[in-house]
């Protein structure tokens, strides 16, 4: 069974950095791509950044340039490193894996898609 555990959110000023760790457990072999999202109360997840089974990246519109997704420590390790953050960049980011064989290469940013989820992590941004 794979678990999906994010961390390092938290408070930060306008113009700050943060950086996200999603520690992935189980069966770490298998075929995956993963993402971030994020939701605030009220709006639907939207998708952040994608990575699939080939380490191909793929970014949101409204991050590129100020976020970079990687992996980590021997790839068990999904980061999400974010720079010059914003007011609208609060929200609850959530880690998300997709095993489905057929979709492994696909750089995808659909929350439908995606089958295993972490419980999420805050990230508040202030003036």
């Amino acid at each position: 069974q794979v678990q999906l555990v994010e961390s390092g959110g938290g408070s930060v000023q306008d113009g700050g950095s943060l950086r996200l760790s999603c520690v992935v457990s189980g069966n770490t072999r298998r075929a995956r791509r993963m993402a971030w999202f994020r939701q605030v109360p009220g709006k639907e997840r939207e998708g952040v950044a994608a990575t699939a089974s080939d380490g191909s990246a793929r970014y949101a519109d409204p991050v590129k340039g100020r976020f970079t997704i990687s992996k980590e420590n021997g790839e068990n390790t999904l980061v999400l490193q974010m720079n010059s953050l914003k007011l609208e960049d609060t929200a609850i980011y959530y880690c998300a894996a997709d095993f489905d064989y057929w979709r492994r290469y696909v750089l995808g940013l659909d929350a439908g898609t995606y089958t295993v989820w972490g419980q999420g992590t805050p990230v508040t941004v202030s003036s």
